[in-house]
């Protein structure tokens, strides 16, 4: 619900809708959510007034984080840039789910219980098939499963989304770079349209961002976190977007990333993630930021 709308011309953008967007969906519940008024695909540049938001894990207010189901509550929300999370079965499947357990979305611990800490890379891609990630959200959601990656770049294409993926822990699976780009490149991912306006691949390891950027260099990439502002112009090389939490953004440094143009010759976006509950529209887009991931 929204408590303060937003005056912007209706020639600049092509429609205004309204988000709730969750503040940390791992430290809150369901409905611990902030109100934002958001422009759902315009170009956000800094301080104007198109700050866009990225559903987190799906609109994760109204649905299981990470699922079709949460894809699909955000589109009817008119909700066009979804964030995810890919991680990899233990027989190489790559799948979509943010913990690196099972246990608080899933029932892993009641199918499979001597199996403890229930580490998603020590499930193949059937056993996770097996498992309900919607009941822990809701009775209506019970027996929503898993998404591979396949199944979630399929349901975006069909509902016309967008799709910060997030590459999580990828010390984990060596070779998960090269394997999302080449998933992305069979379901026609890597094409000129998606690259140029519905893709952006981000992760906490610079080294992965780097190794995507050097493997797939059309492809827009974003570093999660609030790197001092010595090593930007490095980052720059290779990423897009350096995606801090909000509590990290300060004026100075981020002017320091917008001077920077990344390999793509546009300057460095902030996607700023981690946005207390009750922040308003204007207080976010007061903080220079193009865009938030909630």
């Amino acid at each position: 619900m929204l408590r303060r709308s937003l005056r912007i011309p209706a020639a600049s953008v092509a429609y205004l809708v309204t988000a709730a967007v969750s503040s940390s969906v791992l430290s809150a519940g369901p409905g611990e959510y902030a109100d934002v008024a958001v422009i759902s695909g315009a170009r956000a540049g800094p301080g104007t007034a198109a700050t866009r938001v990225i559903a987190h894990r799906g609109a994760s207010r109204e649905a299981p984080e990470n699922t079709l189901a949460a894809v699909d509550a955000a589109h009817r929300r008119g909700l066009v840039w979804v964030e995810n999370d890919v991680q990899r079965s233990k027989d190489g499947r790559l799948v979509v789910l943010h913990d690196a357990t099972l246990e608080r979305t899933t029932d892993a611990a009641k199918v499979f219980p001597g199996r403890a800490p229930w580490r998603v890379g020590d499930f193949t891609a059937a056993e996770l098939a097996r498992l309900d990630a919607g009941s822990w959200f809701g009775a209506r959601f019970a027996g929503e499963r898993l998404p591979t990656l396949a199944a979630y770049l399929r349901r975006l294409d069909h509902n016309g989304q967008r799709l910060l993926l997030e590459i999580k822990a990828p010390e984990k699976y060596p070779g998960i770079e090269a394997q999302v780009l080449r998933e992305l490149r069979a379901l026609g991912w890597l094409d000129r349209a998606h690259v140029r306006s519905r893709l952006v691949i981000q992760s906490f390891s610079v080294r992965c961002v780097k190794a995507v950027h050097e493997r797939a260099p059309q492809v827009r990439t974003g570093i999660l976190g609030a790197p001092d502002v010595r090593r930007l112009s490095g980052y720059a090389r290779f990423a897009d977007q350096i995606n801090p939490p909000i509590s990290a953004v300060s004026s100075g440094w981020l002017a320091a990333v917008h001077r920077l143009r990344g390999p793509h010759g546009r300057a460095l976006e902030v996607y700023a993630w981690d946005v207390a509950k009750n922040t308003t529209a204007r207080s976010v887009r007061a903080r220079g930021v193009d865009g938030v991931i909630e």
